[in-house]
């Protein structure tokens, strides 16, 4: 028979365990909620943490909102934050966009939240600091104003009048060059475009078709294209994808997106009840450090960028809209969610 202090014992113990359960439980919160609140980085190493679409990172770096050949867009939406490799690249693209006659640069769009992590709106992935999106319009000459990097409307490649054609006018050969090169870096692992483009790519490019597995297909993008940056060699805290298929691309797997079935709504039975809302993703769902993560100390130093004086404070309803296809899941080579047709 155990003794009273035994059972006294295990009953306290017991107890603990059941208020730190419950504690755990209410601290817990919808993941895009807790990373979105966050406004700096934490101090430390730059670190990402867990895999694109399911992660955070630790010790960001700004990328400034101003540079000689880029400007960074959306500045309300304080997603300018990353790797210092994503950083360093961004730079490198910059200077060799205005030596292929890319205009003056590039506009940057989304990169990370401070802390990463899932967003509000506009991304899937993106939470690791290791995603950016370029957009297909060219830096302006004049440096724009705040309120004009929040307005100035997105160009898409497309004619959309046609199914999924390219507009030749808007998506030119200079245009084919900026994303074959960004695809040229050894540290870019995927690019990815409308399959418009990448179909455009496949029947035109007669360059070096060797990085052109690199640049895949994906619903939308076809205002942007989204750079994926492979995870730092040896960092085990960066989950990796699958690495890329061998070949150009521009095979069964492009030729898939031309048929009926990426476009085909689900079918519905009428007689089924209502679905359920999605279950919102937790902070519980991501990798453990990043709970903690929200807690530690910020780096008061760090700066998202030059921002000029009377920026926006709050993002107005215009920058609260995503992207065309930001919506849709950067999750690289597996087959979405059905989609209407464009």
């Amino acid at each position: 028979m155990r003794s009273f202090p035994t059972v006294l014992k295990a009953g306290v113990l017991s107890m603990l365990s059941l208020s730190l359960s419950l504690s755990a439980a209410m601290a817990d919160q919808p993941a895009k909620q807790a990373f979105g609140a966050v406004t700096l980085p934490s101090a430390g190493t730059p670190t990402p943490i867990g895999s694109y679409a399911k992660g955070c990172i630790s010790g960001a770096v700004a990328l400034p909102d101003d540079g000689p050949h880029w400007q960074a867009m959306r500045l309300s939406r304080n997603r300018h934050w990353g790797m210092p490799q994503t950083v360093s690249l961004l730079k490198k693209l910059s200077e060799d966009a205005v030596a292929l006659g890319w205009g003056n640069g590039i506009l940057v769009g989304d990169m990370s939240q401070a802390r990463g992590g899932p967003m509000a709106f506009g991304h899937a992935s993106h939470q690791v600091g290791l995603d950016v999106d370029v957009w297909f319009t060219p830096m302006p000459e004049k440096r724009l104003t705040p309120e004009q990097r929040e307005t100035i409307p997105f160009t898409s490649m497309l004619d959309k009048s046609k199914f999924l054609t390219v507009d030749g006018r808007k998506f030119t050969s200079t245009a084919a060059r900026l994303v074959m090169t960004a695809a040229s870096y050894p540290q870019v692992e995927r690019i990815f475009v409308n399959p418009a483009i990448k179909k455009k790519l496949c029947e035109s490019w007669t360059g070096d078709r060797t990085n052109l597995g690199k640049v895949r297909p994906m619903y939308g993008h076809d205002e942007h294209f989204h750079i994926r940056l492979t995870c730092p060699p040896g960092l085990a805290s960066c989950k990796p994808q699958a690495a890329v298929a061998a070949g150009d691309g521009c095979d069964k797997s492009l030729a898939w997106w031309f048929t009926d079935e990426p476009w085909a709504k689900p079918k519905k039975d009428p007689n089924a009840p209502p679905p359920k809302p999605p279950r919102p993703v937790m902070v519980s769902d991501l990798p453990k450090a990043c709970a903690a993560l929200l807690e530690a100390p910020a780096n008061r130093n760090a700066v998202a960028g030059t921002r000029p004086q009377g920026a926006p404070a709050s993002a107005p309803a215009s920058a609260l809209a995503p992207m065309a296809g930001d919506d849709m899941p950067d999750l690289p080579d597996s087959v979405p969610s059905p989609r209407a047709k464009p």
